[in-house]
């Protein structure tokens, strides 16, 4: 199984090189010292094994060669996370569409929430909840099994803005038995930034990190949408365009 390269793992290998190269290096020095004092101090009559000292040096010398190959791979890793975060400095500014419940909303613009019930419901509960895990708005969701959409104007059920901050949805459905049925949910906002946590990287939405392996698609907040009918959305009414 190949485990998850982060900027933390990578740091912690580019350590163990530089420290196995500064090992080798001493090691070969106290080789050095020592043979040469088996030089100085050998029975001319009985001189070292010359077969023993080449297998010594050969041996280093496979070493030297396989802690340069790791300098090597840990150069290439670096580069990689390096134009890891170059990509994801490029979601910013961008809105993009998330696997998860929580979302940022700045209590004015309508947030667009996606989610799938498992199966056939005869009751389901919508619930958008803040921080503190206090219903601010409620209302009846689709009971049909499969993709559904669902669009927040950010007020609450009074019709008030709520503060900006961070809310989730949460889904209550429950089918003829009154089982709970299960669901996913996607959720949407604009990046504002990049950050590593623990070496991972994560995109900034609001006040909430996003992992990028969540992200499933991204979009220009000042891209046209293309209509139903495969033209470009004017933004006008119908008949209001030019003939």
């Amino acid at each position: 199984m190949v485990s998850d390269v982060s900027f933390s793992s990578a740091l912690q290998e580019q350590q163990q090189t530089a420290s196995a190269s500064a090992s080798l290096a001493e090691d070969f020095s106290q080789f050095l010292t020592l043979l040469t004092t088996q030089l100085q101090n050998q029975d001319p009559l009985d001189p070292l094994d010359t077969n023993e000292m080449t297998n010594q040096l050969v041996a280093f010398t496979g070493v030297e060669q396989q802690i340069n190959t790791n300098q090597k791979l840990d150069d290439l890793v670096s580069l990689q996370l390096g134009n890891a975060l170059g990509s994801s400095l490029g979601y910013v500014g961008l809105d993009i569409s998330y696997v998860g419940s929580e979302f940022y909303s700045d209590g004015e613009t309508p947030v667009t929430i996606n989610y799938a019930l498992d199966g056939q419901a005869i009751e389901n509960n919508l619930s958008i909840v803040n921080e503190e895990g206090i219903t601010v708005y409620e209302t009846s969701g689709s009971t049909a099994a499969g993709a559904q959409e669902f669009v927040w104007d950010g007020k609450d059920n009074f019709g008030n803005p709520v503060p900006p901050g961070t809310y989730a949805i949460r889904i209550d459905a429950l089918n003829g038995q009154e089982e709970a049925v299960g669901g996913s949910t996607i959720v949407s906002g604009r990046v504002k930034g990049v950050e590593s946590q623990n070496g991972v990287l994560f995109l900034i939405v609001g006040e909430r990190a996003v992992a990028l392996s969540n992200v499933l698609n991204a979009r220009d907040p000042g891209t046209v949408v293309p209509d139903e009918g495969g033209g470009e959305g004017s933004g006008e009414e119908e008949g209001g365009g030019e003939a």
